[in-house]
């Protein structure tokens, strides 16, 4: 594919539906899907051309209100993509009180030329959270090692995240990278049905073990299993 026939690709088959697939409450407001997935609120559409201006910012005013007023969400995240029409879209959305995040980056790659024979060093085992042991207590170790590389994770997400891998094992996989009993990289496998797409999340090596292979040799066995 050409990067046009991904980026149509992408706006396709991983907006709206794809994007939602766990939340707990999701409901259509004109072009806008909203959800509910805990105590946080999601914002998301395939497409808001032709609309603008007023009408916008009418829309973006009946979004917020039903999230303050109509649920007992602590957050809300409206998702943009660079592409997105209007082209003052983001502007809008702070002018009528949300925070722009840091701009993240999606890369796309064929599965096939990422599942590459990589060697990871001798005294490192790469498996499957819950492959012959307590699926929970394998989600609490890696959970905790995401919060010393990434300053977040560990607590109450665990048990959440533990009975989505038992629910959905073949779309839904967490792997790491483990020296003894030290958790020392991990990344989960998702696999968006209905689509041709499987996205590597939550990669991260911690940083006393980085440039030895292991993050490339995760993301190797994740495209393998996809």
């Amino acid at each position: 594919m050409d990067p046009t026939e991904l980026l149509s690709a992408y706006d396709s088959q991983l907006r709206e539906e794809a994007e939602v697939v766990r939340a707990t409450v999701v409901q259509r407001q004109g072009p806008l899907t909203w959800a509910q997935s805990d105590d946080r609120g999601f914002v998301t559409y395939s497409s808001l051309d032709g609309i603008g201006g007023v009408a916008l910012d009418a829309l973006i005013d009946t979004t917020l209100v039903h999230f303050r007023d109509e649920t007992d969400v602590g957050t809300v995240e409206w998702k943009t993509r660079g592409h997105d029409q209007p082209a003052d879209l983001g502007e809008r959305l702070q002018a009528c009180g949300f925070a722009a995040q840091e701009v993240e980056t999606v890369m796309v790659g064929e599965a096939a030329s990422l599942a590459v024979a990589v060697q990871a060093p001798p005294e490192v085992a790469i498996r499957r959270a819950g492959d012959g042991t307590d699926l929970l207590a394998d989600v609490i170790r890696v959970s905790a090692m995401q919060k010393a590389v990434f300053g977040r994770g560990s607590g109450r997400d665990d048990e959440r995240v533990a009975g989505q891998l038992t629910q959905d094992p073949d779309h839904y996989q967490m792997w790491f990278a483990e020296v003894g009993e030290q958790v020392v990289g991990a990344g989960t496998l998702d696999i968006v049905r209905r689509t041709e797409f499987a996205g590597l999340w939550g990669g991260g090596v911690v940083a006393q073990w980085r440039g030895r292979g292991i993050y490339r040799a995760l993301v190797s066995v994740r495209a393998q299993a996809a």
